[in-house]
C-alpha cells in the first residue's frame, strides 16, 4: 500500500515523464510550403530544410523527434523548415525530384547542399542540417 507521500511522488514523476515524452516527440515548427514562400526564403539567403513528409510514414514519424531536438538548437534558429505533403502536393514533390516520403533536402539560399532519404540517425541528419548554415 502506497503512502500519501509515495503516491504524490509517483504522480509527479509520471507527469514529468509524460511531459518530457510529449516534448521529445513534438513536431518541428515548419512554414507552410508554397513556391512563393520557398523562393522568398531562397532569395533572402536563408538556410532551408524541405521535408517531403507523409502522415502515414513511420520513417517520417521517427524523423520528427530528431528534427525537433536539432532544430531547437541555437545554430539552427534561422533555418526555415518547409514541409511538403507527399500525397497532396505532388507538383512540389516532383519539382524537388523526390521519389519517396521521408526525403530531407537542405538549401543554402538557392543552392541545394544536401539530401537524404529514409535517414533516422541523429548524427547524419545533424550533418545534413549543418551544410545549410
Amino acid at each position: 500500500m502506497f503512502t500519501r507521500r509515495a503516491t504524490l511522488a509517483f504522480s509527479l514523476a509520471a507527469a514529468l515523464v509524460a511531459g518530457a515524452s510529449a516534448m521529445a516527440f513534438a513536431e518541428p515548427e515548419h512554414t507552410p510550403f508554397t513556391p512563393a514562400a520557398f523562393q522568398a526564403a531562397q532569395h533572402a539567403g536563408k538556410p532551408i530544410l524541405v521535408q517531403i513528409h507523409a502522415s502515414w510514414c513511420p520513417v517520417c514519424a521517427a524523423q520528427a523527434p530528431i528534427l525537433s531536438e536539432l532544430l531547437s538548437q541555437p545554430q539552427y534558429r534561422d533555418m526555415v523548415v518547409f514541409r511538403v505533403d507527399f500525397d497532396s502536393q505532388k507538383d512540389a514533390v516532383k519539382s524537388f525530384k523526390a521519389r519517396e516520403q521521408s526525403t530531407l533536402i537542405t538549401f543554402k539560399g538557392t543552392t541545394e547542399v544536401g539530401r537524404s532519404v529514409g535517414d533516422t540517425h541523429k548524427g547524419s541528419i545533424e550533418a545534413l542540417l549543418s551544410h545549410a548554415i
